[in-house]
């Protein structure tokens, strides 16, 4: 037993230093430093960064500089990535489960001038290094299935996993990336000690192939860039979502609500009846399996 514990030490030792030296790398790769906030100015900076980002109606910005404090002062999480004292980007989360078991990681953003750089992702990877060193392993959170480039970045380059599809999860929102329909969300668990995990943060994202499954096809967009529902009937199911919801939101409201519609009847009811998302393909699939693990 004294030789399987201190295995097993070992092991939550090297993960955790893997983590730290990952994190560290991303930052270096994106050209910024990444640091804990506390202070007020500091914190002060991040609303107005959020604010900035999700041009929220006046009242609704999304979070607050008192709010912010006070989870910081209780031991949460709150970051900022900096270039030349500028803040770049900033992610706030919470700790969940009693006893600290998880962190609920609730909002993560880039400033226009930081897109592309991969700022986003080391401050994930920054994230996954601090619930490491606090004994935490599982890190939540929730984002719009709709929107392709955070289904990969969440799926893919993190290898996080869906673990439940969540009907108008905030209600509304009315901000400039929302917009004012229904708040649908899937809910992400992120393994941190995972294989899939331990790859995506080495630099090795979690990839699949629609076209190499002879899936069938439950949700397509057709020719009119709309959904077009299908068969779901097959052991493994692909998922489509539109190349850019947030301007067909602005540009065709109508049609943008069809997608949210059609993606709760049939990404929501596939895991309502338990199938597993496996992943997502970059061509804008998700990949279900309907089989049993």
């Amino acid at each position: 037993m004294t030789n399987l514990a201190t295995n097993t030490e070992s092991l939550a030792a090297e993960v955790r230093d893997e983590a730290v030296a990952a994190a560290r790398a991303a930052a270096v790769a994106s050209g910024v430093e990444i640091r804990e906030l506390t202070e007020i100015a500091d914190l002060a900076a991040v609303v107005g960064l959020f604010e900035s980002i999700w041009k929220s109606a006046p009242g609704a910005r999304p979070v607050s500089t008192e709010l912010l404090r006070a989870m910081s002062s209780a031991g949460n999480y709150v970051a900022g990535a900096f270039e030349n004292g500028e803040l770049l980007g900033a992610c706030f989360g919470f700790f969940g489960n009693p006893g600290k078991a998880s962190l609920h990681s609730h909002i993560a953003g880039v400033a226009g001038a930081g897109v592309g750089r991969g700022i986003g992702h080391a401050l994930k990877l920054h994230q996954r290094g601090w619930a490491l060193l606090q004994d935490v392993s599982m890190i939540t959170w929730t984002f719009d299935p709709l929107v392709r480039r955070n289904a990969y970045f969440n799926l893919g380059k993190l290898g996080a996993r869906p673990i439940g599809y969540k009907p108008d999860f905030y209600g509304p929102m009315e901000d400039s990336i929302n917009g004012s329909g229904d708040t649908d969300r899937l809910m992400v668990g992120w393994d941190l000690t995972s294989p899939d995990v331990r790859s995506a943060a080495s630099g090795e994202p979690v990839l699949i192939d629609a076209g190499a499954l002879g899936a069938a096809k439950a949700l397509s967009v057709d020719p009119d860039g709309g959904p077009s529902i299908g068969s779901a009937d097959a052991p493994t199911v692909l998922v489509a979502v539109p190349s850019d919801i947030e301007r067909l939101r602005r540009t065709d409201p109508g049609r943008g609500n069809a997608w949210r519609v059609a993606l709760r009847e049939v990404l929501g009811g596939l895991m309502a009846d338990n199938a597993r998302v496996a992943g997502f393909d970059r061509a804008g699939w998700y990949v279900i399996s309907k089989e049993q693990s």
